[in-house]
Protein backbone atom coordinates (compact mmCIF):
# COMPACT_ATOMS: atom_id res chain seq x y z
CA UNK A 1 0.00 0.00 0.00
CA UNK A 2 1.33 3.42 -0.96
CA UNK A 3 2.11 5.87 1.87
CA UNK A 4 -0.56 8.50 2.53
CA UNK A 5 0.07 12.09 1.31
CA UNK A 6 0.41 13.49 4.85
CA UNK A 7 3.24 11.11 5.76
CA UNK A 8 5.05 12.04 2.56
CA UNK A 9 4.59 15.75 3.29
CA UNK A 10 5.92 15.21 6.83
CA UNK A 11 8.90 13.30 5.44
CA UNK A 12 9.70 16.08 2.99
CA UNK A 13 9.53 18.68 5.77
CA UNK A 14 11.85 16.68 8.05
CA UNK A 15 14.36 16.10 5.24
CA UNK A 16 14.33 19.78 4.23
CA UNK A 17 15.03 20.80 7.82
CA UNK A 18 17.97 18.39 7.98
CA UNK A 19 19.36 19.63 4.67
CA UNK A 20 19.24 23.26 5.81
CA UNK A 21 20.96 22.37 9.06
CA UNK A 22 23.72 20.53 7.20
CA UNK A 23 24.23 23.49 4.86
CA UNK A 24 24.52 25.91 7.80
CA UNK A 25 26.98 23.65 9.61
CA UNK A 26 29.14 23.34 6.51
CA UNK A 27 29.49 27.13 6.43
CA UNK A 28 30.25 27.11 10.15
CA UNK A 29 32.96 24.46 9.75
CA UNK A 30 34.40 26.19 6.70
CA UNK A 31 34.98 29.26 8.87
CA UNK A 32 36.87 27.15 11.41
CA UNK A 33 38.88 25.46 8.67
CA UNK A 34 39.90 28.79 7.13
CA UNK A 35 40.60 30.53 10.45
CA UNK A 36 41.36 27.80 13.00
CA UNK A 37 43.28 30.10 15.33
CA UNK A 38 40.64 32.85 15.46
CA UNK A 39 37.33 31.02 15.02
CA UNK A 40 35.35 30.92 18.30
CA UNK A 41 35.85 28.03 20.68
CA UNK A 42 33.07 26.75 22.92
CA UNK A 43 34.17 24.36 25.70
CA UNK A 44 32.32 21.10 26.14
CA UNK A 45 29.78 21.05 28.95
CA UNK A 46 31.10 19.30 32.08
CA UNK A 47 30.30 15.61 32.29
CA UNK A 48 27.50 14.72 34.70
CA UNK A 49 29.40 11.70 35.98
CA UNK A 50 33.01 10.69 35.92
CA UNK A 51 34.93 7.71 37.20
CA UNK A 52 38.18 5.91 36.62
CA UNK A 53 36.46 3.61 34.15
CA UNK A 54 34.66 6.47 32.36
CA UNK A 55 37.21 9.07 31.25
CA UNK A 56 36.16 12.66 30.71
CA UNK A 57 34.98 13.13 27.11
CA UNK A 58 37.25 15.15 24.86
CA UNK A 59 36.53 16.89 21.56
CA UNK A 60 38.33 14.05 19.82
CA UNK A 61 36.34 11.27 21.48
CA UNK A 62 33.07 13.08 20.82
CA UNK A 63 34.02 13.60 17.17
CA UNK A 64 34.81 9.90 16.78
CA UNK A 65 31.61 8.79 18.52
CA UNK A 66 29.47 11.22 16.52
CA UNK A 67 30.98 10.13 13.21
CA UNK A 68 30.44 6.47 14.12
CA UNK A 69 26.78 7.18 14.87
CA UNK A 70 26.35 9.09 11.61
CA UNK A 71 27.82 6.13 9.75
CA UNK A 72 25.44 3.70 11.48
CA UNK A 73 22.39 5.88 10.82
CA UNK A 74 23.44 6.38 7.21
CA UNK A 75 23.55 2.61 6.76
CA UNK A 76 19.98 2.31 8.02
CA UNK A 77 18.88 5.19 5.82
CA UNK A 78 20.53 3.66 2.75
CA UNK A 79 18.61 0.42 3.24
CA UNK A 80 15.30 2.16 3.91
CA UNK A 81 15.32 4.26 0.75
CA UNK A 82 16.20 1.39 -1.60
CA UNK A 83 13.89 -1.36 -0.33
CA UNK A 84 10.15 -1.90 -0.40
CA UNK A 85 7.92 -1.36 1.41
CA UNK A 86 8.81 2.34 1.48
CA UNK A 87 8.17 3.53 5.03
CA UNK A 88 8.25 7.32 5.57
CA UNK A 89 7.88 6.99 9.35
CA UNK A 90 11.00 4.81 9.64
CA UNK A 91 13.01 7.21 7.48
CA UNK A 92 11.81 10.22 9.51
CA UNK A 93 12.89 8.48 12.72
CA UNK A 94 16.43 8.02 11.42
CA UNK A 95 16.67 11.60 10.11
CA UNK A 96 15.33 13.04 13.38
CA UNK A 97 17.80 10.95 15.37
CA UNK A 98 20.62 12.33 13.24
CA UNK A 99 19.46 15.93 13.72
CA UNK A 100 18.97 15.46 17.45
CA UNK A 101 22.26 13.75 18.21
CA UNK A 102 25.34 13.02 16.08
CA UNK A 103 25.05 15.94 13.64
CA UNK A 104 25.19 18.69 16.30
CA UNK A 105 27.53 16.48 18.31
CA UNK A 106 30.12 16.42 15.54
CA UNK A 107 29.82 20.17 14.93
CA UNK A 108 30.16 20.99 18.62
CA UNK A 109 33.17 18.68 18.99
CA UNK A 110 35.01 20.66 16.31
CA UNK A 111 34.01 23.95 17.91
CA UNK A 112 35.27 22.66 21.25
CA UNK A 113 38.78 22.18 19.89
CA UNK A 114 41.13 25.00 20.77
CA UNK A 115 44.15 25.90 18.64
CA UNK A 116 46.04 26.83 21.82
CA UNK A 117 45.42 23.36 23.26
CA UNK A 118 44.86 21.00 20.32
CA UNK A 119 46.99 22.85 17.71
CA UNK A 120 45.94 24.78 14.65
CA UNK A 121 46.96 21.80 12.53
CA UNK A 122 44.49 19.33 14.05
CA UNK A 123 41.63 21.81 14.51
CA UNK A 124 41.88 22.73 10.84
CA UNK A 125 41.99 19.10 9.73
CA UNK A 126 39.11 17.99 11.94
CA UNK A 127 36.95 20.87 10.68
CA UNK A 128 37.67 19.92 7.06
CA UNK A 129 36.86 16.25 7.60
CA UNK A 130 33.69 16.98 9.58
CA UNK A 131 32.53 19.37 6.86
CA UNK A 132 33.02 16.61 4.32
CA UNK A 133 30.83 14.30 6.41
CA UNK A 134 28.05 16.90 6.39
CA UNK A 135 28.44 17.49 2.65
CA UNK A 136 28.12 13.77 1.89
CA UNK A 137 25.27 13.37 4.37
CA UNK A 138 23.50 16.20 2.53
CA UNK A 139 23.89 14.21 -0.68
CA UNK A 140 22.22 11.26 1.00
CA UNK A 141 19.36 13.49 2.17
CA UNK A 142 18.86 14.64 -1.41
CA UNK A 143 18.64 11.00 -2.49
CA UNK A 144 15.66 10.32 -0.22
CA UNK A 145 12.61 9.88 -2.47
CA UNK A 146 9.47 11.84 -1.64
CA UNK A 147 7.12 10.15 -4.12
CA UNK A 148 6.34 7.22 -1.84
CA UNK A 149 8.43 4.73 -3.81
CA UNK A 150 11.81 3.19 -3.10
CA UNK A 151 14.67 4.23 -5.35
CA UNK A 152 14.77 2.45 -8.71
CA UNK A 153 17.88 0.38 -9.56
CA UNK A 154 19.26 3.14 -11.78
CA UNK A 155 19.37 5.51 -8.81
CA UNK A 156 20.70 2.86 -6.45
CA UNK A 157 23.54 1.66 -8.67
CA UNK A 158 24.01 4.91 -10.57
CA UNK A 159 23.45 5.24 -14.28
CA UNK A 160 24.30 7.67 -17.06
CA UNK A 161 22.48 10.91 -16.39
CA UNK A 162 21.54 9.99 -12.81
CA UNK A 163 24.84 10.96 -11.21
CA UNK A 164 26.17 8.93 -8.29
CA UNK A 165 23.89 6.13 -7.15
CA UNK A 166 22.80 5.90 -3.51
CA UNK A 167 25.25 3.05 -2.92
CA UNK A 168 28.16 5.21 -4.03
CA UNK A 169 26.89 8.13 -1.94
CA UNK A 170 26.74 5.81 1.07
CA UNK A 171 30.24 4.45 0.47
CA UNK A 172 31.73 7.95 0.18
CA UNK A 173 29.92 9.00 3.36
CA UNK A 174 31.29 5.97 5.19
CA UNK A 175 34.81 6.93 4.13
CA UNK A 176 34.28 10.51 5.30
CA UNK A 177 33.05 9.24 8.69
CA UNK A 178 36.02 6.87 8.97
CA UNK A 179 38.39 9.77 8.31
CA UNK A 180 36.89 11.73 11.22
CA UNK A 181 37.05 8.66 13.45
CA UNK A 182 40.71 8.20 12.56
CA UNK A 183 41.69 11.77 13.46
CA UNK A 184 39.62 11.55 16.65
CA UNK A 185 41.45 8.41 17.74
CA UNK A 186 44.87 9.72 16.69
CA UNK A 187 44.75 12.96 18.60
CA UNK A 188 47.55 15.48 18.10
CA UNK A 189 50.54 13.12 18.41
CA UNK A 190 48.96 10.37 16.33
CA UNK A 191 47.91 12.72 13.58
CA UNK A 192 51.37 14.31 13.43
CA UNK A 193 52.94 10.84 13.25
CA UNK A 194 50.64 10.00 10.36
CA UNK A 195 51.58 13.21 8.55
CA UNK A 196 55.28 12.61 9.16
CA UNK A 197 55.00 9.19 7.56
CA UNK A 198 53.19 10.64 4.52
CA UNK A 199 55.78 13.38 4.07
CA UNK A 200 58.64 10.91 4.53
CA UNK A 201 57.23 8.63 1.81
CA UNK A 202 57.02 11.59 -0.58
CA UNK A 203 60.68 12.36 0.14
CA UNK A 204 61.62 8.74 -0.53
CA UNK A 205 59.77 8.86 -3.85
CA UNK A 206 61.64 12.02 -4.81
CA UNK A 207 65.00 10.50 -3.88
CA UNK A 208 64.29 7.34 -5.91
CA UNK A 209 63.26 9.40 -8.93
CA UNK A 210 66.33 11.63 -8.68
CA UNK A 211 68.61 8.60 -8.42
CA UNK A 212 66.93 6.92 -11.41
CA UNK A 213 67.12 10.10 -13.46
CA UNK A 214 70.78 10.60 -12.58
CA UNK A 215 71.63 7.02 -13.57
CA UNK A 216 70.17 7.42 -17.07
CA UNK A 217 72.77 7.15 -19.79
CA UNK A 218 73.51 10.43 -21.52
CA UNK A 219 72.24 10.10 -25.08
CA UNK A 220 72.77 12.15 -28.18
CA UNK A 221 70.33 15.07 -28.39
CA UNK A 222 68.73 15.39 -31.84
CA UNK A 223 69.05 19.16 -31.62
CA UNK A 224 72.70 19.14 -30.50
CA UNK A 225 75.73 18.41 -32.70
CA UNK A 226 77.94 17.37 -29.77
CA UNK A 227 78.75 13.65 -29.62
CA UNK A 228 78.57 12.16 -26.13
CA UNK A 229 80.45 8.85 -26.31
CA UNK A 230 80.99 8.29 -22.62
CA UNK A 231 78.43 7.00 -20.14
CA UNK A 232 77.85 9.14 -17.05
CA UNK A 233 79.35 8.04 -13.82
CA UNK A 234 76.95 6.00 -11.66
CA UNK A 235 75.74 7.52 -8.44
CA UNK A 236 76.93 6.06 -5.17
CA UNK A 237 73.46 5.52 -3.77
CA UNK A 238 74.12 3.13 -0.91
CA UNK A 239 71.29 0.85 0.17
CA UNK A 240 67.96 1.10 -1.62
CA UNK A 241 65.13 2.69 0.31
CA UNK A 242 61.63 1.27 0.60
CA UNK A 243 59.22 2.69 -1.52
CA UNK A 244 46.68 15.30 2.10
CA UNK A 245 45.57 13.44 -1.26
CA UNK A 246 45.78 16.58 -3.40
CA UNK A 247 49.28 17.31 -2.16
CA UNK A 248 50.38 13.74 -2.91
CA UNK A 249 48.86 13.87 -6.39
CA UNK A 250 50.53 17.22 -7.09
CA UNK A 251 53.86 15.91 -5.86
CA UNK A 252 53.59 12.76 -7.98
CA UNK A 253 52.71 14.83 -11.03
CA UNK A 254 55.95 16.77 -10.62
CA UNK A 255 57.95 13.55 -10.38
CA UNK A 256 56.18 12.07 -13.39
CA UNK A 257 57.05 15.19 -15.36
CA UNK A 258 60.68 14.72 -14.40
CA UNK A 259 60.80 11.05 -15.36
CA UNK A 260 58.85 11.52 -18.59
CA UNK A 261 61.36 14.09 -19.78
CA UNK A 262 64.27 13.23 -22.07
CA UNK A 263 66.70 15.52 -20.27
CA UNK A 264 69.88 13.82 -19.06
CA UNK A 265 73.16 15.02 -17.62
CA UNK A 266 75.65 15.53 -20.49
CA UNK A 267 78.57 13.12 -20.43
CA UNK A 268 81.13 15.93 -20.06
CA UNK A 269 78.89 17.69 -17.48
CA UNK A 270 80.29 21.21 -18.11
CA UNK A 271 78.12 22.79 -15.40
CA UNK A 272 78.90 20.23 -12.69
CA UNK A 273 75.32 19.03 -12.42
CA UNK A 274 76.25 15.53 -11.27
CA UNK A 275 78.20 16.58 -8.16
CA UNK A 276 75.25 18.72 -7.16
CA UNK A 277 72.91 15.79 -7.71
CA UNK A 278 75.05 13.46 -5.62
CA UNK A 279 75.21 16.01 -2.81
CA UNK A 280 71.47 16.57 -2.95
CA UNK A 281 70.67 12.84 -2.81
CA UNK A 282 73.04 12.37 0.11
CA UNK A 283 71.43 15.25 1.99
CA UNK A 284 67.93 14.09 1.09
CA UNK A 285 68.76 10.71 2.65
CA UNK A 286 69.79 12.58 5.80
CA UNK A 287 66.51 14.51 5.82
CA UNK A 288 64.58 11.23 5.59
CA UNK A 289 66.54 10.01 8.62
CA UNK A 290 65.63 13.29 10.34
CA UNK A 291 61.93 12.57 9.82
CA UNK A 292 62.39 9.12 11.36
CA UNK A 293 64.28 10.53 14.33
CA UNK A 294 61.67 13.24 14.92
CA UNK A 295 58.90 10.62 14.95
CA UNK A 296 60.74 8.42 17.45
CA UNK A 297 62.44 10.98 19.70
CA UNK A 298 59.98 13.85 19.70
CA UNK A 299 56.46 13.06 18.49
CA UNK A 300 56.12 9.69 20.23
CA UNK A 301 57.21 11.40 23.45
CA UNK A 302 54.53 14.08 23.37
CA UNK A 303 52.48 14.05 26.59
CA UNK A 304 48.81 13.14 26.37
CA UNK A 305 47.87 16.66 27.49
CA UNK A 306 49.83 19.43 25.83
CA UNK A 307 50.94 22.31 27.99
CA UNK A 308 52.70 25.67 27.85
CA UNK A 309 53.94 26.47 24.34
CA UNK A 310 53.75 22.90 23.00
CA UNK A 311 50.80 23.41 20.59
CA UNK A 312 52.36 26.51 19.07
CA UNK A 313 55.70 24.75 18.72
CA UNK A 314 54.06 21.72 17.08
CA UNK A 315 52.33 23.98 14.57
CA UNK A 316 55.63 25.70 13.72
CA UNK A 317 57.35 22.34 13.24
CA UNK A 318 54.52 20.92 11.13
CA UNK A 319 54.49 24.02 8.93
CA UNK A 320 58.17 23.62 8.07
CA UNK A 321 58.04 19.82 7.71
CA UNK A 322 55.07 20.00 5.36
CA UNK A 323 57.06 22.25 3.00
CA UNK A 324 59.96 19.86 2.56
CA UNK A 325 58.39 17.37 0.09
CA UNK A 326 57.48 20.20 -2.29
CA UNK A 327 60.86 21.86 -1.73
CA UNK A 328 62.63 18.69 -2.86
CA UNK A 329 60.12 18.26 -5.67
CA UNK A 330 61.10 21.73 -6.89
CA UNK A 331 64.75 20.72 -6.59
CA UNK A 332 64.14 17.64 -8.75
CA UNK A 333 62.52 19.80 -11.44
CA UNK A 334 65.46 22.23 -11.27
CA UNK A 335 67.84 19.35 -12.00
CA UNK A 336 65.73 18.38 -15.02
CA UNK A 337 66.21 21.91 -16.39
CA UNK A 338 69.99 21.51 -15.96
CA UNK A 339 70.41 25.12 -14.78
CA UNK A 340 72.81 25.60 -11.91
CA UNK A 341 71.28 28.82 -10.58
CA UNK A 342 67.80 27.36 -9.89
CA UNK A 343 69.41 24.14 -8.59
CA UNK A 344 71.55 26.02 -6.07
CA UNK A 345 68.62 28.16 -4.91
CA UNK A 346 66.39 25.12 -4.52
CA UNK A 347 69.11 23.27 -2.61
CA UNK A 348 69.51 26.23 -0.25
CA UNK A 349 65.75 26.35 0.39
CA UNK A 350 65.63 22.62 1.17
CA UNK A 351 68.48 22.63 3.60
CA UNK A 352 67.52 25.89 5.26
CA UNK A 353 64.19 24.31 6.20
CA UNK A 354 65.94 21.15 7.45
CA UNK A 355 68.13 23.32 9.68
CA UNK A 356 65.07 25.21 10.90
CA UNK A 357 63.38 21.97 11.97
CA UNK A 358 66.48 20.96 13.93
CA UNK A 359 66.52 24.29 15.69
CA UNK A 360 62.83 24.06 16.58
CA UNK A 361 63.27 20.56 18.01
CA UNK A 362 66.80 20.71 19.37
CA UNK A 363 65.41 20.79 22.90
CA UNK A 364 62.82 18.40 24.28
CA UNK A 365 59.21 19.44 24.95
CA UNK A 366 60.18 20.78 28.38
CA UNK A 367 63.17 22.84 27.23
CA UNK A 368 65.98 20.47 28.13
CA UNK A 369 68.66 18.77 26.06
CA UNK A 370 68.62 15.03 25.47
CA UNK A 371 69.89 12.33 23.13
CA UNK A 372 68.05 13.82 20.16
CA UNK A 373 69.65 17.21 20.85
CA UNK A 374 73.09 15.65 20.36
CA UNK A 375 71.89 13.84 17.26
CA UNK A 376 70.50 17.09 15.82
CA UNK A 377 73.87 18.78 16.33
CA UNK A 378 75.59 15.99 14.37
CA UNK A 379 72.90 16.18 11.69
CA UNK A 380 73.55 19.88 11.15
CA UNK A 381 77.29 19.26 10.79
CA UNK A 382 76.80 16.30 8.45
CA UNK A 383 74.34 18.02 6.13
CA UNK A 384 76.85 20.85 5.54
CA UNK A 385 79.32 18.42 3.97
CA UNK A 386 79.50 18.16 0.18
Amino acid sequence: MAPDPKSLADLEAVVETAKKLLEQLQIFLQDIHESPSTAPTTPLPPATKSSASTPEPTPFSIASDSAALIKAHATKLSLLIMNEPFTPSAIMTVVRDLVAGPIPGLASSVQATDAKIHTVMVRKELAWRARRVFAELGEMMRAIPTDGKALPPSKVQGAAGDGRGSLMVTAVLWKACDDVITVGKQGVAGYLLYQLDQWKELLKDTMDEMKEWGDEEAQEDDDDDDDYDNEPENLSGGEDDEGDENSIAHHQAMLDSLMDSHSVIPADDPNNIRPRLETSIKRLRLVILLFQAIAKRRVKKLPATLSANMPERIDEVAKVLSKLPDRFGDLAIAFYDLETGPIDRAMDACFFDAFAVCELLSKDWYGGRDEFSEWADRFQLEIKKD
